[in-house]
């Protein structure tokens, strides 16, 4: 760990044990961590702002900003400011008046020491300041929405003291219709109402039952509260509140003004006391609500007990892998942290009640290696929406009154290409082949056709969707969302969505072979003949000479190559043509020498270069973005796992793992991407050569597709024990910085410890039990006992 970097990780074996540390609120100010149930959201950042949802089906918010906040999307590089929602705790020592607050912000007060403590369940702060400990711990509930929180506080003078103690919680511009705040002294709550704003009578009936008050509830009576935003803080605001100055908060209400909930609490303290407080936060139908929450959640044994229902909850994202590399941070990460990050995606869909389809579906494939029954009934629940004609949705509807929102509400191409991908995962984890018999119906008509069929019509609309050289037309976006005006006239083509199209096929063809599928032979024989056109017609049009260019505008304009000054090269079309077999062996590796020499960085692979820095009217939105942000030539994690993947395909394991390595937080690169080693972001700054003082900065947003994909390289690849039809293989890959990989690894309810080394030898060697095997197909497995596994591997040369 380097000098600079004011964090740890603590090992355990139990997950919900694991833990980050951070030493300073000042080093990496926007280090944050995160919490969900199947209901809500919560994310804090290391000095107390916190942005929360909740569903009510559709995502809504219980905490607001300032003024009135547009509905959208959780954002990447969210930006925070003095009135940003927040969890604050004042404390006043009112022999000296000394103020400070916890965790950090609103004073920002240096104190005596500080940790962050980041857990599976739950997120701590532990202070020290005008010897007085504080202990403050959040987390939530399994299945209800609201926030749990403690406070802890203890004397460490030898002097008796009298302080007061102001838990801060804001609440914000509910409604410009109605909104108050007053204390509910029946409840021992802060109680803010309000009526969500609509226009149409049908809206009112809508929202009768949405949850539009906010509570703040304490275990304890507070001796005065404090509910109006404006005169709490008064000239002083809020990293000096009026309100504070006085003996009391003065009970003051909110009356259709700015709500917030502030509670005092006096305390005597003699050396060595400790006081404790507990509350709750979230929003609420009505006031018997609340009161059902007090009585569900106070209590000593009411807090033990849910503390573990929550864990247990938590723990059903266990994943089917346990490595050993001898690499702490690399090993802590992908044991604990990242199958935790691919649970919350998998399980509550990214709290979205209308998932892109792409997103979805890749979100079920990581599924697969926690809980595959959910995965089978993601990809039924996908295909029962596919039009009869084949094409795919935008996203898929989880509710009967969601709707498509956002960029859902734009044509995309790329839809169809995903089930074939991902379902290949389902069956090797599983080696259920009933899925694929399955009778399944359409969006549009009542007839069911089996699992089989629904593929085979998505693989027909894909080839169909083509122009006269066979090239796979873009739309208003593919992957690449962004990219929305290459093909918007109905004539731009995509490089990468033609590759993604051939490895859809092969991969469905593969299915067929492994499990004998008897799908009609002429189908099958038309498949394997598009997928040599397309290849064909790939290189022919997009080979550019060292690497492929992304696609055909409207106007017949080609892309993403050597006459380009900005967007010259991009990373997907290079990964997919070495994944679809597009690519020859000169070709790959001309294309690799491009990639490194033109997109890496010390934090991964940008996307394309240069960024582009003005509009491109015929590539899109995409160009508009800020260099180095997001798509436009950023470190984009779910594009740089692909080229990862397609690396590991051809055993280029060492470069590959070098990369696996840069996507995953860690100290060396802490202080530049300001992230702790919680969860892999959607992506890290990029334009390298371009901005290179922000390059690397993480986007803090832990919404992304990377997560199924980063796993799926460890578990095909690293540890590399995988299942084809009725067979099991065992073919790891080693790179050359691990002297061994050991691990645990569990597939179709089968258990393996494995330990993985390399040795000056021609072959693979296979232990299996004691017994030396021939090849590297498994026989003899015990279902119902530990199998072990020693594995030698060739030592090898450099990729």
């Amino acid at each position: 760990m380097t000098d600079n970097v004011n964090y740890n990780v603590q090992q355990a074996n139990d997950s919900h044990l694991s833990k980050v540390v951070l030493n300073s609120p000042l080093s990496m100010p926007n280090a944050c961590a995160f919490l969900w149930n199947p209901q809500m959201l919560l994310q804090a950042n290391c000095r107390g702002y916190v942005v929360a949802q909740h569903m009510q089906p559709e995502p809504a918010k219980y905490s607001y900003a300032p003024n009135i906040e547009a509905k959208t999307f959780i954002q990447p590089e969210h930006n925070y400011f003095a009135h940003h929602p927040g969890r604050f705790f004042y404390i006043k020592d009112e022999a000296t008046g000394e103020l400070f607050s916890a965790p950090h912000e609103p004073m920002r007060v240096k104190v005596d020491s500080y940790q962050f403590i980041a857990s599976s369940n739950e997120i701590k702060w532990q202070i020290s300041h005008l010897q007085l400990n504080i202990t403050i711990i959040v987390t939530l509930t399994a299945e209800d929405v609201v926030e749990r929180w403690s406070l802890t506080v203890e004397n460490l003078s030898k002097e008796f003291r009298i302080i007061s103690v102001y838990p801060y919680f804001s609440i914000g511009y509910m409604s410009w219709m109605n909104q108050s705040a007053s204390f509910n002294s029946e409840l021992n709550a802060i109680v803010a109402d309000s009526v969500t704003p609509y226009q149409k009578v049908e809206q009112y009936f809508e929202n009768k039952n949405l949850k539009d008050k906010t509570f703040l509830a304490s275990n304890k009576k507070p001796d005065s509260w404090h509910c109006n935003q404006q005169f709490f803080e008064g000239e002083g605001g809020l990293h000096n509140p009026d309100a504070i100055q006085d003996k009391t908060l003065g009970n003051i209400e909110a009356i259709y003004q700015q709500p917030t909930a502030v509670m005092q609490f006096r305390e005597k303290l003699v050396s060595g006391r400790k006081v404790e407080y507990e509350f709750l936060f979230g929003p609420a139908s009505t006031e018997l609500a609340i009161q059902q929450m007090r009585e569900k959640y106070f209590g000593g044994r009411n807090l033990d007990f849910h503390a573990k229902q929550y864990i247990k909850y938590l723990n059903q994202g266990n994943g089917c892998l346990h490595l050993e590399t001898g690499d702490v941070e690399f090993d802590e990460f992908v044991n604990h942290w990242l199958p935790r990050q691919m649970f919350y995606h998998g399980d509550v869909n990214r709290l979205s009640t209308d998932p892109q389809t792409r997103n979805y579906i890749q979100d079920a494939m990581g599924m697969c290696f926690i809980q595959p029954n959910k995965a089978r009934l993601a990809f039924i629940t996908a295909l029962s929406q596919q039009h009869s004609n084949g094409a795919m949705p935008d996203g898929i509807l989880l509710h009967e009154k969601a709707e498509l929102k956002y960029i859902n509400q734009v044509p995309h191409a790329d839809h169809g290409v995903w089930l074939p991908i991902c379902l290949s995962v389902y069956l090797s984890e599983t080696g259920d082949k009933s899925l694929l018999h399955e009778q399944i119906p359409f969006n549009d008509i009542t007839q069911t056709r089996s699992f089989i069929e629904h593929i085979e019509l998505a693989l027909d609309y894909l080839l169909n969707a083509t122009d006269h050289r066979g090239l796979s037309f873009i739309e208003q976006g593919d992957w690449c969302d962004p990219m929305n005006m290459v093909g918007y006239k109905g004539k731009g083509v995509s490089s990468w969505l033609s590759l993604a199209t051939i490895y859809a096929v092969r991969s469905w063809c593969e299915i067929c072979e492994q499990y004998n599928l008897n799908i009609d032979i002429d189908k099958y024989r038309e498949y394997l003949f598009a997928e040599k056109a397309m290849i064909a017609a790939v290189n022919k049009h997009f080979w550019d000479g060292h690497w492929y260019a992304r696609g055909i505008t409207d106007n017949n304009v080609v892309f993403g190559g050597h006459n380009d000054s900005e967007g010259r090269i991009y990373l997907n079309p290079q990964s997919w043509a070495i994944l679809s077999n597009c690519a020859d062996d000169e070709q790959t590796e001309k294309l690799i020498s491009s990639v490194k020499e033109q997109l890496s960085t010390p934090f991964g692979m940008m996307m394309l270069a240069p960024s582009y820095t003005a509009m491109r009217e015929d590539i899109g939105r995409l160009t508009q973005k800020h260099p180095g942000v997001s798509e436009n030539g950023s470190v984009y994690n779910h594009a740089a796992i692909f080229y990862i993947y397609s690396l590991l395909k051809i055993n280029k394991i060492d470069q590959a793992f070098d990369l696996l390595k840069l996507m995953v937080p860690s100290s060396e690169t802490a202080l530049k991407t300001g992230q702790l080693p919680l969860f892999i972001p959607n992506y890290y700054r990029g334009a390298y050569h371009q901005f290179p003082e922000q390059a690397g900065r993480s986007s803090h947003l832990f919404n992304t597709g990377t997560i199924a994909w980063f796993y799926r390289c460890l578990v095909e690849h690293l540890c590399g024990i995988t299942a084809k039809g009725d067979k099991i293989y065992v073919s790891p890959q080693l790179p050359k910085k691990l002297s061994s990989i050991k691990g645990t690894r569990i597939i179709r309810g089968i258990s393996f410890e494995f330990y993985i080394t390399a040795a000056d030898i021609d072959a693979i060697e296979v232990i299996h039990n004691g017994n030396r095997i021939n090849g590297t197909i498994l026989s003899n497995i015990e279902n119902d006992k530990t199998n072990k596994l020693y594995i030698k591997l060739p030592r090898k040369e450099d990729d």
